[in-house]
């Protein structure tokens, strides 16, 4: 099943690019929605996690905020 992934993230954020890793080695179809300058994205960012800080991942509307490898494991359904 295609789950939609969101990532929430700016280029500079080492944990965002943690994240990126993650979704390339387990082959994780996402969109990058870069916040750093775009403030109706980064607004939506917020409203969804509460918070300011990057990551911010939305799968199929379950948020995680920050890397955090063992609920992107569980939440997406995939080995480590």
């Amino acid at each position: 099943m295609q789950r939609r992934v969101t990532l929430y993230s700016t280029p500079s954020c080492p944990y965002c690019k943690m994240t990126r890793e993650f979704f390339l080695k387990h082959a994780i179809a996402y969109i990058d929605v870069d916040v750093t300058d775009n403030e109706g994205q980064a607004a939506q960012m917020i409203e969804k996690s509460g918070q300011m800080g990057v990551p911010v991942i939305d799968i199929d509307g379950q948020i995680i905020s920050g890397y955090n490898k063992q609920a992107l494991t569980k939440a997406l359904g995939v080995k480590e």
